[in-house]
């Protein structure tokens, strides 16, 4: 689950900018007379989708960490917000799960497409194979993204809410367990973004994490809404936080966050309201 502190950095940078990828260069134009006709030419093959952006790694390969749309950078002024959603399981809560206790929530995915709202959802690859159906399900829709929350949910420093800890040379391993996780469900629009177990890291997992080529993503205004039993007042909490650019931490599992789909049912009017539109993590971080 998400740390509960705000944290204080805006964009930790690690030496890299947010949205930082070079733009491809287009070959110089042929004079028309060297040009095929389109009938030579033939039909123009499909383009591929554009790679997700990601940031560049910082000194000695240190994964990169992204918390909102940097101060300055020429959509900051935007009024668009990410909402994320974390789908937390852990390995060992199979047992919980088959008595019956329930770390879903369709509800508040039903919601999210009937308000059509974009959002990114960071899961574990223990959720995944939990729920293949909905991993599938979310990863096929267009309206959202699946990102990485690790394997396991076991925290990658410590200490981190009292989470076991993964061992460092196994951290790798752990984060492309949950990316096989998600591909066994046949979940499609999977991004290279992780976000750290509780929101906790230190430079030790940063760099232990570098080989697996992930961007991590934070966030800069908290909902409240783990553990919480009052939905106005995590509505409340994510309406008095966001700002353009904002990226709020929420989640997707009902046993822990219970209130969740309540509260984005007045988040979503008001902020749009207030002329705020809602996007991916993707969209924001390509600002």
């Amino acid at each position: 689950m998400a740390a509960l502190g705000l944290l204080g950095a805006v964009l930790v940078g690690c030496g890299g900018q947010a949205g930082e990828t070079a733009p491809s260069k287009e070959p110089a134009s042929a004079s028309p007379s060297a040009r095929p006709s389109a009938a030579a030419a033939g039909p123009k093959p499909a383009r591929a989708p554009a790679a997700p952006p990601t940031m560049a790694p910082g000194p000695g390969g240190l994964t990169p960490v992204y918390a909102r749309r940097a101060a300055g950078s020429p959509k900051s002024a935007e009024k668009v917000v990410a909402l994320t959603f974390d789908a937390d399981m852990t390995a060992d809560q199979g047992p919980r799960a088959a008595r019956g206790e329930r770390f879903d929530n369709p509800q508040l995915i039903a919601t999210l497409r009937r308000l059509e709202v974009d959002a990114t959802v960071f899961m574990t690859g223990r959720w995944a194979e939990e729920y293949p159906d909905q991993a599938r399900s979310i990863g096929g829709d267009p309206r959202f993204e699946i990102a990485n929350h690790s394997y396991s949910h076991y925290a990658f420093a410590s200490p981190c809410y009292g989470l076991p800890t993964v061992p460092g040379p196994d951290m790798t391993a752990d984060v492309q367990r949950a990316f096989d996780a998600f591909r066994d469900a046949g979940a499609v629009n999977v991004v290279p973004y992780f976000r750290f177990p509780g929101g906790c890291y230190d430079d030790a997992a940063l760099r232990a994490l570098g080989p697996a080529g992930v961007t991590a993503v934070q966030w800069d205004v908290v909902s409240g809404d783990a553990f919480a039993k009052d939905a106005d007042a995590v509505a409340e909490q994510v309406l008095d936080g966001v700002k353009p650019g904002s990226l709020v931490v929420m989640h997707c599992t009902r046993s822990a966050a219970p209130v969740t789909e309540q509260a984005i049912r007045r988040i979503v009017p008001e902020l749009r309201a207030r002329g705020y539109r809602f996007v991916k993590v993707s969209e924001l971080m390509s600002g």
